[in-house]
């Protein structure tokens, strides 16, 4: 992380100050029952910073939850926003005209239990709501133990299949395959291999902070990621970190040089 400045300072106080108007504009309403924020505004703020969004669950009373989905007022009373979208049946993505972006979700009470994600931290809560109901009952899923054998099998299959459907002309398939799937699985085994860092991972998005959570990796990150038209190099450049960390299959190594030098 660099050093903060006065814009940084800012820009984290205008997002605390918006998530305590959201809680103020909830306890007003009447419906609201809680507001729970999560990621970076949850439990975890000290990653929060000016490039932070708002996440967060919005609890209301049984029976509101579809009005206040229809009807936003609850937050557009707050500051001008210019532009919602529904992007799953419980929740908004939602950009304020200040440069504010919430992702959030609404629920009632009894669904809860039912929902998976990770500890959050209570804004505002009414008194009389069961504080027990706010804490997760079903963890968000943890990360399996990396199996370093079949990640590397994964990771040079998909090498050997991307590189194909590049040269059949399958550019963006290719790509999504070598620089993206490929680079999952190196991710995977360099996390059996490097000290753990203090950087959180996210149980749902493997990728994120990979930079901060496994930095020797990270070093390689552009040879491997190198573009819509550099496939062929990027598989090289992941294919040498594989012969460098685990046990490559020489056929297998030969087959996706091949490829890569066709």
């Amino acid at each position: 992380m660099g050093t903060t400045t006065a814009a940084d300072d800012a820009a984290v106080r205008r997002l605390l100050r918006r998530l305590e108007e959201i809680a103020g504009s909830l306890a007003t309403d009447g419906r609201g029952l809680a507001l729970l924020g999560l990621g970076s505004v949850g439990v975890e703020r000290d990653r929060l910073d000016r490039w932070s969004d708002l996440d967060f669950f919005a609890v209301v009373e049984p029976g509101a939850k579809a009005a206040m989905l229809e009807d936003l007022t609850w937050l557009t009373a707050i500051a001008p926003v210019d532009h919602a979208f529904r992007n799953t049946p419980d929740g908004y993505k939602l950009l304020y005209a200040d440069g504010v972006f919430c992702e959030f979700a609404v629920f009632e009470p009894q669904e809860l239990p039912g929902i998976p994600f990770t500890p959050g931290h209570v804004v505002w809560a009414r008194d009389d709501v069961d504080r027990s109901l706010l804490h997760p009952s079903r963890p968000a899923p943890a990360p399996a133990p990396a199996d370093v054998a079949w990640s590397t099998g994964e990771a040079l299959t998909n090498l050997y299949v991307g590189l194909g459907r590049y040269h059949r002309g399958e550019r963006l398939a290719a790509a999504r395959l070598v620089q993206q799937h490929a680079v999952d699985r190196v991710l995977e085994i360099a996390a059996t291999l490097e000290p753990p860092m203090t950087a959180p991972a996210d149980p749902f998005a493997p990728e994120r902070r990979a930079e901060q959570r496994l930095p020797l990796a990270a070093e390689h990150l552009a040879s491997f990621v190198q573009g819509y038209e550099r496939t062929p190099q990027s598989a090289r450049a992941i294919l040498a970190w594989l012969d460098d960390h685990v046990d490559v299959p020489p056929a297998l190594r030969s087959a996706v040089l091949a490829l890569c030098a066709d």
